[in-house]
């Protein structure tokens, strides 16, 4: 999965919050922080954070909340 931003708070936020529901799931996943701007624009995103799991935008352009993180890596590792 992958932390879509250039470096702002909310950014970083978004790559804890991911990583920490990760951990309280118990997940093996890999958590990769993109900051490049022509990577993010080629998914699309125009505003960050955003949060990609398996190559599909799943939340952009605002920071989501703990239990949507823990919907989203659960609707994605079914």
């Amino acid at each position: 999965m992958e932390i879509l931003g250039t470096g702002c708070t909310k950014c970083k936020t978004l790559e804890e919050l991911v990583k920490e529901t990760i951990d309280s799931l118990g997940l093996d996943a890999e958590v990769i922080k993109v900051t490049d701007i022509n990577k993010i624009i080629e998914y699309g995103v125009m505003l960050t954070p955003a949060l990609v799991i398996d190559g599909k935008v799943r939340v952009a352009g605002r920071l989501p909340s703990r239990q949507e993180v823990e919907d989203q890596l659960r609707d994605a590792s079914k």
